[in-house]
């Protein structure tokens, strides 16, 4: 509650965002007491609750606007978890003197307050000795204020080393914690006169950072966050010393093209109002002599992986100054001079279609169709090309790429297009063609040969037919499930056969007798009683040994 004896949190809205299931698994925690309140102020609620380790918990917000984290790996995968709720519940329990200003975090700022200077520096110290990232901090911290800039530098440099070094044995958190430490202190440098140290130490950051992340498992990002970091840094060391922006542009044109981990991807728009117009110029004349190098000469098929990725990243840099110049037509040059698959066409012609030039994104979706049409199609290309021939007015056009495609892989999509354009004719043309493939023996995607045409049955009510091709051909258990569910008014023969070998299926399995239970009394009102009585016997004399199944049939 608040100081006026208002509830702080809606539980229904908790209750929305966290979900039912993970909303009781948060009454439970906070039922268990497992909830320490850190600090409560009106629109913050910060809190310890004890699960597999102790988390860190944070709500903000009022009434139905209520937002937060958590340090676990549910908040960080799904969202709003049951920690969260559970410090809601704890939150709405705190009586109105307790409910602004207090909590653990207040308690001990109210004890520290009444403590001497000393006895505080005899605190930190004493946490320092247990903490090395809070060392690494306080030390840094430290040498800044007192150190020249020759000794700071080789003291910071050192610190760098330290701390970005690799081990065998190692848990990346940890390491991101010992860097990160580091980055305080050049960050503090990079807003003051030492701002030129701040900029030579962080490149030096940088590069020992990348080096790091060949040796450790980075797959949580740690290490990149950290590059994120220390570019911010660089940018604001470069705003603090305002270097020659020709050289600036040389020099962060350079990292660009020779950035692994993207620490400067894009760096003439985030360094634009440091560069000018004239370092600008600069990027952009680098870029477009590099452009020129990466054009491949006559007759020449491919470039080296290496040019390839400079070629790329300079395309981006190039397309950046031509929509700050709004010249579409040079953003349509850069994506055609690299033609290379059909992928590249559609993107293309997309890109066409997105400015307006519905004509020219036309004529690259169907070269692009032209030049690999003795390759496998990409369906998405052929699907957009027929779209927009449809558009045109090109009806017949349209349908022989969609013919085209079908025929070699076709899919319940194609034929819907297909009988969207061609009507009763298109579909049984589309029938026959699956039939003869059946009859053939090819298979039909990565499916069973005959769900496609099953599929198109159903789709079309055919249900006779449906389960023919199911007695002629065969189907997967799963689509014959799909079909039984449609006809059990029309069809019990049939669908009663397929039910029945489900049951087997999941008894014999073991692995989900519930469904198999709900399967047996669906087969109840599908047959006479007697039928059904005499079944459910067999079943219990086949499975008597398998109890919890038992228990289900009664």
């Amino acid at each position: 509650m608040d100081a006026k004896g208002k509830i702080r949190f809606d539980i229904d809205a908790v209750r929305k965002r966290a979900g039912d299931k993970v909303f009781a698994r948060g009454v439970a925690y906070h039922g268990d007491g497992e909830v320490q309140i850190l600090m409560v102020t009106p629109h913050r609620v910060l809190a310890q609750v004890t699960g597999t380790e102790d988390y860190r918990t944070e709500l903000t917000g009022r009434d139905q606007e209520i937002s937060g984290a958590c340090s676990c790996r549910a908040f960080e995968d799904y969202g709003f978890c049951k920690h969260m709720v559970a410090v809601a519940l704890a939150a709405n329990d705190l009586g109105p003197d307790e409910a602004d200003g207090g909590g653990a975090l207040e308690r001990i700022r109210n004890h520290l307050k009444d403590k001497g200077v000393d006895a505080l520096v005899d605190i930190i110290v004493g946490l320092a000795e247990q903490d090395l990232v809070l060392l690494r901090k306080l030390d840094g911290a430290a040498a800044a204020r007192n150190e020249d800039e020759k000794t700071l530098g080789k003291r910071l440099r050192k610190a760098i080393d330290s701390a970005a070094r690799t081990r065998d044995v190692m848990e990346v958190p940890v390491w991101a914690d010992n860097v990160d430490a580091v980055l305080d202190t050049i960050a503090d440098l990079a807003s003051g006169a030492r701002a030129g140290l701040a900029f030579e130490l962080v490149n030096h950051a940088a590069d020992r950072i990348g080096q790091a992340i060949e040796e450790i498992d980075d797959s949580d990002g740690d290490g990149r966050a950290l590059l994120e970091r220390a570019r911010d840094i660089h940018l604001a060391a470069v705003r603090e010393i305002k270097p020659d922006p020709v050289e600036l542009a040389r020099d962060l044109f350079a990292r660009e093209m020779a950035d692994e981990y993207v620490m400067f991807d894009g760096a003439m728009l985030r360094y634009a109002d440091v560069l000018g117009e004239t370092g600008l110029a600069e990027y952009r004349r680098l870029a477009d002599e590099a452009w020129a190098k990466s054009l491949p000469s006559v007759g020449e098929k491919g470039q080296p992986a290496d040019v390839a990725v400079d070629r790329y990243r300079v395309m981006h840099i190039l397309d950046f100054f031509a929509e700050r110049d709004g010249d579409v037509d040079a953003r349509i040059a850069l994506r055609a001079s690299n033609l290379s698959s059909q992928l590249d066409y559609l993107q293309l012609a997309k890109f066409c279609l997105s400015h307006g030039r519905t004509e020219q994104a036309l004529q690259q979706a169907e070269e692009g169709l032209w030049i690999f049409e003795d390759g496998r199609q990409v369906s998405e290309l052929v699907l957009f090309t027929a779209e927009l021939l449809s558009k045109a007015g090109r009806k017949a056009d349209a349908e022989t790429h969609l013919w085209r495609l079908f025929s070699k892989h076709p899919s319940l999509d194609l034929y819907g297009r297909l009988c969207s354009l061609g009507g009763a004719v298109a579909r049984e043309r589309a029938m026959s063609l699956l039939e003869e493939k059946l009859s053939s023996g090819k298979q039909i995607g990565w499916s069973s040969p005959a769900d496609l045409l099953i599929r198109v049955r159903m789709q079309e009510k055919m249900f006779d037919a449906a389960w023919g091709a199911v007695a002629k051909h065969g189907a997967s258990m799963g689509l014959k499930q799909e079909l039984a569910g449609a006809t059990e008014a029309t069809h019990p023969r049939e669908v009663l056969e397929v039910y029945a070998a489900c049951v087997n299926q999941l008894a014999n399995a073991g692995s989900d007798y519930e469904q198999a239970a709900k399967l047996v009394t669906r087969m109840a009102k599908l047959r006479p009683n007697g039928e059904q009585v005499a079944y459910v016997l067999g079943l219990k004399q086949r499975f008597g040994r398998r109890r919890n199944f038992m228990k289900l049939l009664g």
